[in-house]
């Protein structure tokens, strides 16, 4: 059991070796507890009440890690982030990511970004046929991303134009009822032919016209008042009262300038009423009881207010609204055409997409054989000299956004054994090392920032041990690379060797996990080689793996 350690691993090859039983597997497992792999309570020392795990890893601070560490309410200390994750006695698990509380399922979800882990039973990344595609692709290069992407456009295109199709299709129906009651509408105004303003104007007509006796008697009465009229009632009015006081001031008004101002005051008034009487006897004359203009006064705005209780509370809204209905007619009219244009442009895009895919297809085909000699090359230096990488290129006939093509890795672990999915076609160790050849050949092509190695080398040794740890080392110049051992040949390869050591009492303590210097390494890959720290042709034997996987480095 571990009580507490702190791993410091560094860039490049780091190699964590042990005696049997020391707890190097937890590394592992720790490591897998940190990227959101699954939880067992069993794995809480007895007595404690959790077990925890805290990373410090470094990314790029405009990175996708970044981005989706800021989308989750995260940050980064400079190009630092932490991560952690606890699980209690009792089962319960929690994820943390940059100082956020954060569902655990995302932290696997950066995991495809961050890290790469192959063990005996944990087999993640490549096991995915999309991350096996993707990785082919960048394997395939430049003539292969030139092709995907102009793809990759017409693709776009392509789902635009049939949603688009698609949704004016089934819409159909509706546009065609909308239509038609747009078209009876305009039908109906232009049959009406209102003029703007129109009901305003027969409002005033028709009032007038209903009140021509009452208007035509008011009229005559206020001319009478004003000017006077032989035949009526009225004995004096006001035009013969005022020419009386005019009359009577204009005599005198040189004798004093304030009465002349009045008089003057009058004079005015005199215009004014003489004005105002020759507009009664011309509205006298123009006002006639017209009992048929009326009515059709009446039945005109009969006819406009039922346009109004459809298309508008006034005329003017009602005009406003044909002319509205006559533009969306237009588009709806239009939509026919635009739906060819649109059928016309999908089956171009689909010979278009259908020539690009096949190009897609034949580029990873290539790419597939080339791929699967190169693996199949290198488990034969893995001691696995009979195994055979095949890369199945299946084409389906629906596109997708990456063309029409599944990709899958299959292994035949022997000449006569049928390919089979990686997990399928190969023990745990063999696995491992199907998986390490899969990453030399796609290192570059796929980059991680870290690779982990769980007993990689089981089942091996001699050449074929010196192999996988030259294989690792090479792989660890592009990345960093965590690999748990029991080989001093692959442990001689590494550029920092940790070593998990027992206490007296059969139980790791705090400072069961140890970098170990040059001296150190001798001593650990000795006790590796002959069972025993200070035989002299162990450690000697050491010196050798140590100046070999220096000079290969080199």
């Amino acid at each position: 059991m571990i009580d507490d350690a702190v791993l410091e691993l560094s860039p490049g090859f780091t190699v964590v070796t042990g005696e049997t039983g020391a707890g190097k597997t937890m590394v592992v497992t720790g490591l897998g507890l940190l990227f959101g792999g699954r939880a067992d309570p069993q794995r809480v020392r007895p007595g404690a009440d959790r077990a925890a795990v805290e990373g410090r890893l470094t990314v790029a601070p405009d990175g996708r890690v970044a981005e989706r560490v800021a989308d989750a309410g995260g940050e980064l200390d400079g190009d630092v982030l932490i991560v952690a994750r606890s699980v209690s006695a009792e089962g319960r698990s929690r994820g943390t990511l940059g100082g956020r509380s954060v569902p655990v399922s995302l932290l696997a979800y950066l995991a495809d970004d961050l890290v790469a882990v192959h063990g005996q039973s944990d087999q993640q990344r490549l096991l995915r046929t999309d991350r096996q595609r993707a990785a082919l692709d960048r394997y395939a290069g430049e003539s292969l991303a030139k092709v995907l992407s102009t793809y990759s456009a017409a693709y776009r295109r392509h789902r635009e134009v049939a949603e688009e199709l698609a949704e004016l299709t089934t819409q159909a129906r509706e546009r065609a009822q909308e239509a038609d009651i747009l078209r009876f509408g305009v039908e109906e105004v232009t049959a009406a032919q209102p003029r703007q303003g129109e009901d305003v104007e027969l409002l005033a007509e028709e009032t007038r016209l209903a009140h021509a006796d009452s208007l035509r008697l008011a009229a005559t009465t206020a001319h009478e008042a004003l000017a006077g009229d032989p035949a009526g009632d009225i004995e004096v009015d006001v035009a013969a009262l005022l020419a009386t006081a005019r009359q009577a001031l204009t005599a005198v008004r040189e004798h004093d300038a304030e009465l002349a101002a009045v008089a003057d005051r009058l004079d005015e008034a005199s215009y004014l009423l003489s004005d105002a009487a020759t507009e009664l006897a011309s509205y006298f004359e123009s006002v006639d009881a017209d009992p048929a203009r009326l009515a059709a006064v009446q039945e005109r705005r009969s006819v406009l207010t039922q346009l109004s209780r459809k298309y508008g509370e006034t005329v003017d809204d009602v005009l406003a609204w044909a002319e509205n209905a006559v533009k969306r007619l237009a588009d709806l009219d239009g939509d026919d055409e635009h739906i060819e244009e649109l059928r016309r442009e999908e089956d171009e895009l689909r010979e278009r997409m259908t020539g690009l895919a096949d190009q897609l297809t034949a580029i990873r085909t290539d790419a597939a054989e080339r791929f699967g000699a190169a693996v199949t090359e290198e488990l034969t230096a893995l001691a696995m000299p009979h195994a055979r990488v095949v890369v199945r290129v299946s084409t389906g006939a629906e596109f997708g956004p990456q063309g029409c093509d599944d990709i899958e890795l299959l292994l035949a672990a022997h000449p006569s054994a049928p390919p089979l999915a990686l997990n399928k076609g190969a023990s745990g160790g063999e696995l491992s090392r199907v998986m390490l050849a899969i990453e030399v050949v796609f290192a570059g092509a796929d980059p991680v920032p870290t690779f982990v190695f769980d007993e990689v080398d089981a089942g091996v040794g001699g050449k074929a041990a010196v192999e996988i740890g030259r294989r690792l080392a090479r792989l660890a110049r592009r990345s960093q690379v965590i690999v748990v051992t029991h080989l001093p040949q692959v442990a001689a390869f590494a550029d920092a060797h940790l070593v998990v050591e027992k206490s007296n009492d059969g139980i790791v303590t705090e400072s069961g996990v140890t970098r170990l210097d040059r001296s150190g390494r001798v001593r650990e890959l000795s006790r590796m080689l002959a069972g025993l720290e200070d035989s002299e042709l162990g450690r000697a034997h050491a010196e050798e793996l140590l100046t070999i996987a220096a000079a290969d480095r080199d």
